[in-house]
C-alpha cells in the first residue's frame, strides 16, 4: 500500500446526476486594475497636485521678493472663514437647484412615456431644448428675464440674484433628470405592466405603486453623479453677479495685492470642491456595482 503525503480531508460525495458548475472567469487584468485604483486613487492625485503647486508657489514667492511679507499659509488661514461662507453658499445653491430640478425632471420624464402623443412630444421637446443649452446662457437668461420683484395681489415677492441662479441651474438638471427617468421607466420589464394590468390596476396606480418604486435604484447612481457635476458648475453664478466663493476669492486677491497668492488661493478652493465631490463619485461607483444587473 502506498502512503499518501497529503492529509486526508472530508470531501462532499458527488450527487448523482448533478452537473459541474462553471465559475465566472476573472482575468488577471481585473486584479491589476483594482491594484491601480488603490495606488492611484483620487486622494493620491490631490496630494500630488498640492505638492506640485506648493513647489511652484515657493519659486514664485522667492522670485517676487515676498519673503519679508506674511506667509501664504497664514494668509489662507486668515481668509478661510470668509471663503467657507462663500463655499457654503455654493453648496446651498447646488442643493436647491438639485431639489427643484429633480421634482420637475421626474414629472417631465413621466410625461415622456405618456400614451398621449401630444403630451409625449411636448415633454420630449422641452427636455431636448434645456438638455442641449449651455448652462451659462440659461443663467444669463434667468438673470435678465426674471424681474427682481413680482407683485401678487399687492404682495411684493423679491427675486434676488441667487434665486435666479437657482432657477437657471435647475433647468438643465430638470432636462437630465427627465432623460434619466424616461430610461429608468423603459428599463422596467414589460411583465410588470402586464401583471399590474391583470390585477385591474389603472395606469396611474401601476405607475405609482409598481413602476416608480423600481426606478429608485436605477436612478440613484445617475442622480448622485449629476449632483456632483452641478456642484462643480456652481462657480458659474459668480459671472452673473452672485457673491459665491469665487467672487470672495477675487476680493481676497485684490485686497492682498500679491502675485504669489494667485495659484495657492484658487488651488485652495479647488481642493474644497474636490473633497466635497470625490466621496460622492466614489459612492456613485459603489451604487453602480451594487445595483448592476447580473447576467
Amino acid at each position: 500500500m502506498r502512503a499518501s503525503f497529503y492529509p486526508k480531508t472530508r470531501s462532499t460525495p458527488p450527487v448523482k446526476g448533478a452537473l459541474p458548475v462553471l465559475l465566472p472567469y476573472r482575468s488577471p487584468q481585473a486584479t491589476q486594475l483594482s491594484l491601480h485604483e488603490k495606488l492611484f486613487n483620487g486622494w493620491t492625485v490631490l496630494a500630488l497636485m498640492l505638492g506640485f503647486a506648493w513647489i511652484m508657489v515657493q519659486q514664485v514667492w522667492a522670485q517676487s521678493g515676498a519673503a519679508q511679507q506674511a506667509s501664504v499659509p497664514d494668509i489662507l488661514l486668515k481668509w478661510t472663514p470668509v471663503l467657507l461662507k462663500g463655499f457654503g453658499f455654493n453648496v446651498l445653491i447646488s442643493i436647491l437647484s438639485m431639489a427643484i430640478g429633480t421634482v420637475l425632471g421626474v414629472g417631465l420624464g413621466i410625461l415622456q412615456v405618456s400614451p398621449v402623443t401630444a403630451t409625449r412630444r411636448t415633454a420630449w421637446l422641452i427636455t431636448q431644448f434645456f438638455r442641449n443649452s449651455p448652462w451659462l446662457v440659461l443663467l444669463f437668461y434667468c438673470i435678465l428675464l426674471i424681474p427682481f420683484e413680482i407683485s401678487v395681489f399687492g404682495l411684493d415677492i423679491p427675486f434676488p440674484g441667487w434665486v435666479k441662479a437657482v432657477i437657471g441651474l435647475s433647468l438643465p438638471v430638470m432636462a437630465y433628470m427627465s432623460e434619466y427617468m424616461r430610461g429608468a421607466i423603459l428599463s422596467i420589464p414589460s411583465g410588470q405592466w402586464e401583471s399590474a394590468d391583470s390585477l385591474g390596476f389603472t395606469r396611474g396606480q401601476t405607475m405609482r405603486e409598481v413602476i416608480l418604486p423600481q426606478t429608485v435604484k436605477r436612478l440613484a447612481p445617475s442622480w448622485m453623479n449629476l449632483y456632483a457635476v452641478l456642484t462643480m458648475a456652481t462657480p458659474l453664478v459668480s459671472i452673473v453677479g452672485v457673491s459665491d466663493v469665487m467672487t470672495l476669492t477675487r476680493s481676497a486677491l485684490a485686497a492682498e495685492s500679491r502675485v504669489d497668492l494667485l495659484i495657492p488661493m484658487y488651488l485652495y478652493i479647488l481642493s474644497w470642491f474636490f473633497i466635497y465631490c470625490y466621496p460622492i463619485s466614489r459612492l456613485t461607483v459603489r451604487l453602480e456595482r451594487k445595483f448592476a444587473v447580473k447576467l
